[in-house]
């Protein structure tokens, strides 16, 4: 498997925006190819237009099937045919509808396993409609084509520290309301299985962000109680920390993962303190999928001035994750016969127990 170059679909994103200037930025580093083997899913006419008006080199294979994809090039997919008017910095109907046609024939390819990993380049979220409705960002949308019934939990990765919302989607009005104590353990407990499985830490630490600056009826009622039933069934959860105290003394240093109770709680955080980016992870799917946490970033289209160190480490995150998640699997895919009555110790229980006051 190590030896294997792992396949990356990377859909174009919007058309007006800056998705093919990162593809063309990473890619002109070549030793990203001894890695992985790309596949973009766009289109020729698109890329061939974006690298002229940004006057960069961008090397590309064109194809025409998944199958024709080759090691140690750019692959480009012609996922349409049809000409799409560009206009750099101009969010329009027809290039969210150019985004969402390369993202739906990834899904589509996925299911065929044609490739390994999915990383998407910017998309509007105003445009992720399909038959009337609309979805909130393209994770729901992967989730509604490939989640199997699992529900997808956006996790926020920088170089410092990774962190997920309780209340993912909720207003900021109906925050108190929707938070209860098994979202709190929900959440917790998804978060506590997703870094072992999928970033190889076998005991994971998790900091639970109190709701109030001031310790009150949430703390007391709803996220206290749900920490102590959490350490009870093996998770390693620890707080509620106020945002202030817990961001202003670097508690986030100790902890391998952080869940906030609210977005700009956290994520706000992170991105500050980051030095390359945050990168997203669609955590809790069948697919593993990452984008880099930039936006579309209409102001600055055309421009060649767009970041591309986010998108980079949204291709190395998946392509580490889709390692360690094969390597925590395939144990329990062949598990060993038992030879042998185990005999358990309660002695060790307490020695390895966590413990349930707040960490210091």
């Amino acid at each position: 498997m190590e030896n294997r170059k792992i396949r990356v679909a990377i859909t174009h994103g919007d058309t007006n925006g800056i998705g093919y200037e990162l593809i063309f930025k990473t890619f002109a580093e070549p030793e990203i190819l001894e890695l992985c083997t790309p596949i973009i899913y766009g289109s020729p006419k698109i890329a061939a237009y974006h690298r002229k008006a940004l006057d960069i080199q961008g090397n590309f294979s064109i194809i025409n099937n998944v199958a024709e994809a080759t090691d140690g090039r750019v692959n480009l997919l012609a996922c349409f045919d049809e000409d799409v008017k560009v206009e750099m910095g101009v969010a329009s109907p027809e290039s969210g509808m150019a985004a969402l046609k390369v993202l739906d024939k990834a899904m589509t390819d996925y299911r065929e396993n044609a490739y390994d990993v999915l990383v998407n380049c910017p998309m509007d979220d105003g445009n992720i409609h399909i038959g009337g409705y609309r979805f909130s960002n393209t994770g729901k949308y992967i989730e509604a084509s490939l989640g199997e019934g699992s529900k997808a939990a956006t996790l926020f990765v920088s170089d410092k520290m990774r962190l997920m919302v309780a209340t993912e989607g909720a207003s900021v009005k109906d925050i108190a309301s929707v938070l209860t104590k098994d979202l709190v353990k929900d959440k917790a407990t998804l978060f506590f299985k997703t870094i072992r499985r999928d970033f190889n830490i076998s005991n994971p630490r998790l900091a639970i962000l109190a709701l109030n600056p001031n310790q009150g009826k949430e703390e007391q009622e709803i996220i206290a109680p749900a920490i102590k039933e959490l350490i009870e069934t093996g998770v390693q959860a620890f707080g509620p920390y106020t945002a202030a105290e817990f961001f202003e003394n670097d508690y986030y240093n100790e902890f391998d993962g952080i869940l906030a109770m609210f977005y700009d709680q956290g994520v706000p955080s992170i991105k500050a303190l980051a030095t390359e980016g945050v990168v997203k992870f669609n955590a809790n799917l069948p697919i593993i999928t990452t984008e880099p946490d930039c936006h579309v970033r209409f102001d600055i289209a055309g421009q060649c001035v767009a970041d591309e160190r986010s998108f980079r480490h949204a291709i190395y995150m998946a392509i580490d994750i889709h390692r360690n998640r094969a390597r925590y699997d395939e144990p329990l895919q062949h598990p060993l016969q038992k030879l042998y009555h185990e005999k358990h110790d309660d002695g060790e229980k307490v020695r390895f127990s966590v413990s349930k006051k707040k960490h210091e």
